[in-house]
C-alpha cells in the first residue's frame, strides 16, 4: 500500500496514480489486449510498482475517463513519517499542485525511443538545438543574463511548443521539466546550462 490517490486519466484509456510524499506522477495507459497496465517510460518502478497500477485498475472499473487539469493534492498525515501540512512554506505548497497529466504524457511520448524508453539526452539535444535557434536566446546572451533565466526560457518555450500548447503557464512548463529533471540519474539540465554559458562566452569575445 502507497500513500496515493488514483483515477482514470483520458489519456490513451489510462490511468494515473499520485502520490502524497512526491511530485512525480505515476501515468500508465491500459493495453487493449490484456487491460494490463503500460507505465509510461519514465516512470519509477520503484515509486510506482506494476501491482499498484494493477489494484487501481481494479478499484476504479466502470469509472467515466476524465480530462482533467491540474490537481491538487491537499496533504493528510497517512503515515507518521510524512511532514505535517503546517509546517510547509507557501513555495513548498504550490509544488503539491500536479500538472496536467494529459500534456505531461505528451511531453514523455515525444522523447521516447524506438526501445519505449525515454531519452534524456534527446530532449537536452532538443533543448539546446532550441537555444541556439532562438533569437530571443542569443539576445539574452548577448546581455548576459543569468543562465538560469536563459534556461527557464529554453524549457519553457520548448515545452509548449512540444505539448502544442501555448497557453500553459511558466509555472507548469518548468514543473514538467523539474519531474524528468527528478528522474534522470544524471541531470537533465547541466548540458544545457554549460551550452548556454559557451553562448554568453562567445558574444563577450565578439565585443
Amino acid at each position: 500500500m502507497i500513500p496515493a490517490v488514483a483515477y482514470r486519466q483520458k489519456l490513451t484509456s489510462g490511468v494515473t496514480i499520485l502520490r502524497y510524499d512526491t511530485k512525480q506522477p505515476g501515468i500508465a495507459s491500459i493495453s487493449k489486449t490484456s487491460g494490463e497496465a503500460i507505465p509510461a517510460a519514465n516512470v519509477p518502478a520503484d515509486l510506482y510498482p506494476a501491482e499498484a497500477f494493477q489494484e487501481t485498475i481494479r478499484l476504479t472499473a466502470g469509472m467515466p475517463y476524465t480530462k482533467r487539469g491540474g490537481v491538487v493534492l491537499k496533504k493528510k498525515k497517512v503515515e507518521a513519517c510524512l511532514p505535517d501540512p503546517k509546517d510547509e512554506t507557501p513555495e513548498e505548497a504550490a509544488e503539491e499542485v500536479v500538472v496536467d497529466s494529459a500534456e505531461y504524457e505528451k511531453l514523455v511520448r515525444a522523447y521516447t525511443d524506438k526501445s519505449g524508453k525515454f531519452s534524456y539526452d534527446l530532449i537536452g539535444k532538443d533543448f539546446i538545438r532550441f537555444a541556439h535557434a532562438s533569437r530571443t536566446v542569443r539576445q539574452m546572451a548577448a546581455e548576459k543574463a543569468a543562465i538560469k533565466k536563459m534556461r527557464n526560457y529554453v524549457v519553457v518555450n520548448k515545452i509548449r511548443k512540444v505539448v502544442g500548447n501555448s497557453r500553459l503557464t511558466e509555472a507548469q512548463a518548468l514543473k514538467m521539466g523539474d519531474l524528468l529533471d527528478e528522474t534522470n540519474p544524471k541531470s537533465l539540465y547541466k548540458p544545457l546550462d554549460a551550452e548556454l554559458r559557451k553562448m554568453s562566452a562567445s558574444d563577450k569575445q565578439k565585443k
